[in-house]
């Protein structure tokens, strides 16, 4: 049986047989001295829930538990005594205070690091906390002569907890968050090899002379569900590495960009064998751009426009001055105007109404991989969507000579 821990109750009259032991009671000292002097018997109150909401599958010792919180104690005591005007009263009050090279913030960092390698959750964080603010000022409370601590040190206490949970919670988020997408990134580059056997065991076989009618179509069709995931993949790369802060990098030779255009469209169709797209080519589209990174963008472009718009598909490419633009546009629902601020964002999905379809169906993760490969190009995307149409524009500079 789980051990019942004292904060968990309400009745203050449990520490009532402690509070002759507890070091202040007989003259009443501040609360930040009084964290000093009762750390001992605040870490092991700490360390005892914290056992009881860690994972089961770690059994972790106390000293283990109370290790990351002896330091952000000392801390904040400290800043309890540290001056503190209106204006940073305010800051505070608003998460604005914290400076990351702070001994303060280095310690909420730690706790947070301590507790994801042990196995915590970010509500069971959260919850310790809790835990730690309620016994700091029950125990406070039963050492003053007239039960009622001094309002304005209870204020910077508050204060003080508020921002450390606030530092461990954010930090424990990036690192968690950080986690998952090295664990996309590895799936997404460990998945390719066998997908690309995949595709070219179905390409050899579609060559053998005596394969029968339903093999060629079982084999197309596992050609065009091969493509398929590789573009997600692809797909899948580019939104890690753009999580994980890393550059997308564009290899800038020679290009046409109409011929892009067509390619992207003739990859399309070859997935999506009822599509109807039309391409529309004029200007100079001659320039220098990542020819693979864009080609992937068009494609991302067109996928979406058949798989939520209806009838007839237009990628049109025009080239004028030290600029070209791209143009993907279909028929069908609008984009609601809920969804537009955040339609470029990673995994972010519409929910149109009953029986609705089309555009307004839902996007997925491939507008923010077009955003980040027309922002590797120093260019840009957007979308005008109406009950007539639904255009993708992209504008990407020209680069002459690479350059």
């Amino acid at each position: 049986m789980l051990h019942e821990h004292p904060f968990c109750k309400s009745d203050t009259a449990l520490f009532l047989d402690t509070r002759h032991h507890l070091p202040g009671f007989e003259e009443h000292m501040s609360l930040s001295d009084f964290i000093e002097a009762n750390r001992e018997h605040l870490l092991t109150d700490w360390a005892e829930y914290a056992s009881q909401i860690c994972s089961n599958e770690r059994a972790l010792s106390v000293s283990e538990l109370r290790n990351s919180g002896g330091e952000l104690l000392n801390q904040i005591a400290a800043d309890m005594r540290t001056a503190q005007s209106a204006a940073q009263q305010r800051a505070k009050s608003r998460g604005e205070e914290g400076h990351p090279e702070s001994g303060f913030s280095q310690s909420a960092v730690k706790h947070a690091d301590a507790r994801l390698e042990q196995g915590f959750e970010i509500n069971d964080v959260i919850a310790e906390f809790r835990a730690l603010r309620a016994s700091v000022l029950r125990r406070w409370e039963n050492t003053s002569p007239d039960g009622q601590p001094a309002f304005q040190e209870m204020i910077r206490f508050n204060e003080a907890i508020d921002q450390a949970l606030t530092e461990s919670a954010e930090h424990y988020a990036q690192r968690r968050n950080r986690i998952q997408d090295l664990f996309a990134g590895v799936l997404a580059h460990d998945l390719r090899s066998p997908l690309n056997a995949i595709a070219n065991s179905s390409e050899l076989l579609l060559r053998e002379e005596n394969l029968s009618s339903p093999g060629i179509r079982a084999t197309a069709n596992i050609q065009r569900g091969t493509a398929r995931m590789i573009r997600m993949i692809g797909d899948l790369m580019v939104f890690a590495r753009a999580r994980l802060h890393e550059e997308l990098p564009v290899d800038l030779v020679h290009e046409n960009i109409g011929r892009i255009c067509s390619d992207a469209a003739d990859e399309v169709r070859a997935s999506y064998p009822h599509a109807s797209i039309d391409v529309r080519l004029t200007g100079d589209l001659d320039g220098f751009w990542d020819g693979a990174r864009m080609c992937q963008l068009v494609v991302n472009l067109l996928v979406n426009a058949v798989q939520h718009g209806s009838d007839q598909v237009t990628v049109e490419a025009s080239g004028h001055g030290d600029t070209a633009s791209i143009s993907v546009s279909n028929t069908g629902n609008p984009i609601p105007s809920r969804a537009i601020p955040t339609l470029f964002d990673p995994l972010k999905r519409t929910r149109p109404s009953p029986g609705h379809c089309g555009t307004a169906a839902g996007m997925g993760l491939g507008l923010y991989i077009c955003r980040s490969i027309a922002r590797a190009h120093n260019g840009n995307i957007g979308v005008d969507s109406t009950e007539q149409r639904t255009t993708f524009k992209v504008q990407v500079p020209r680069y002459r000579n690479g350059k």
